[in-house]
């Protein structure tokens, strides 16, 4: 019987190499991360710095310690060097290759209650939006039920922010304030000039979250040439977040 870590692999990879897909224009080169908890909690699996999201392999993969990580979000500076030296230090086996910067922020979601997988891409209509002036309009409207079904009645949305533990901490806070506004957790953060992370309890969570939010991008993208996207209201929006079909829909698609 394979083991619980083995099984994770399996599914890291398995939504690495979907998420990582050419025909989907959400990651190329080395773009992107994906990451998996372990049933203690104390570490989880992530994506090496450098390798590729689409051709991922199993020897790709670093196990860190999440409490190596976690305590650098607290500290109110520190230099690339200590970033650096933590990310390394973090590694269960000293062998492994270096997790990508961006596992500070992978281990601040998993740390967070049922997020069990986190996805990261670039995904090209989502950062069409992003890298416009109207990047936290689409995190806080929404246009159709399904983008509420799959992304949640609003996303996270953060500044531009430099790349690795400042990020990490903005993401924290953003998170944060957006869960004692709505009282749950996002299934969607987007990164101004950046990209989109995705949290589930599942890997396929993750990747629905993420096709969903790159749909909708391309949606929101063709009707501002119609002179849109026409948003729907508040009530509309809470309505479906809370219809009890729904939720059963959301049970069935492991969402």
């Amino acid at each position: 019987m394979a083991s619980q870590k083995q099984t994770r692999v399996k599914e890291l990879l398995n939504l690495s190499h979907r998420l990582g897909n050419p025909e989907n224009g959400m990651a190329i080169l080395g773009e992107g991360n994906a990451s998996a908890r372990l049933r203690s909690g104390k570490t989880f699996l992530v994506k090496a710095s450098g390798t590729r999201l689409g051709t991922l392999r199993k020897n790709e993969v670093v196990e860190c310690k999440s409490d190596v990580l976690l305590p650098l979000l607290d500290v109110p500076s520190s230099s690339d060097d200590e970033v650096e030296s933590a990310l390394l230090k973090s590694r269960l086996r000293k062998g492994d290759k270096k997790p990508s910067v961006e596992a500070l922020f992978h281990a601040y979601c998993l740390s967070l209650n049922d997020v069990h997988f986190v996805g990261h891409t670039h995904a090209i209509s989502v950062n069409q939006i992003l890298c416009s002036p109207r990047g936290q309009e689409f995190a806080e409207k929404r246009i159709f039920p399904d983008e509420i079904v799959c992304c949640g009645r609003a996303s996270v949305f953060v500044p531009y922010t430099d790349p690795g533990l400042q990020l990490a901490k903005v993401i924290r806070a953003k998170t944060e304030d957006f869960m004692n506004r709505y009282g749950q957790l996002p299934r969607v953060i987007l990164l101004e000039n950046h990209g989109i992370i995705t949290l589930g309890r599942s890997a396929e969570a993750v990747l629905a979250a993420m096709s969903m939010a790159e749909k909708t991008a391309r949606i929101w993208v063709g009707a501002v040439h119609l002179g849109g996207p026409k948003f729907l209201s508040d009530q509309d929006v809470e309505r479906i977040a809370e219809r009890t079909d729904e939720h059963y829909r959301q049970k069935e698609l492991n969402l």
